[in-house]
């Protein structure tokens, strides 16, 4: 089971979640999903101070990435990167739980009900 970030992904929550100076010790990223969109599941990023009780705490490239328990099972194997493009820049997740999204690309679904 794991999380991990991409070179470009750690780099971006290093320098916003280092700014942020709420934690110690190494920079924190909560991911996770919540039931939304017209797919089944939307993405939750936010940067965090601590683990909460009952979080998957994985390691990758210098920051810790907390994934709550009920999340875990949809997530587990996402490699999540950061793009700039244009006018625009944002995370973009390879979920090998996801078998289709919508349209927007607001939302997901798995193969497996949750």
């Amino acid at each position: 089971m794991a999380v991990t970030l991409t070179a470009a992904a750690a780099a971006r929550v290093r320098e916003y979640g280092g700014a942020r100076g709420g934690g110690a010790g190494l920079a924190k990223l909560r991911f996770g999903v919540r039931k939304s969109g017209c797919s089944g599941f939307g993405y939750v990023v936010e940067y965090a101070d601590r683990a909460a009780a009952g979080d998957r705490v994985f390691t990758s490239r210098g920051v810790e990435v907390l994934v709550d328990r009920e999340s875990l099972a949809v997530v587990d194997g996402t490699v999540i990167d950061f793009r700039a493009t244009g006018l625009g820049a944002m995370f973009h997740f390879d979920n090998p739980n996801a078998a289709a999204s919508c349209g927007c690309g607001e939302s997901f679904t798995t193969a497996e009900p949750q």
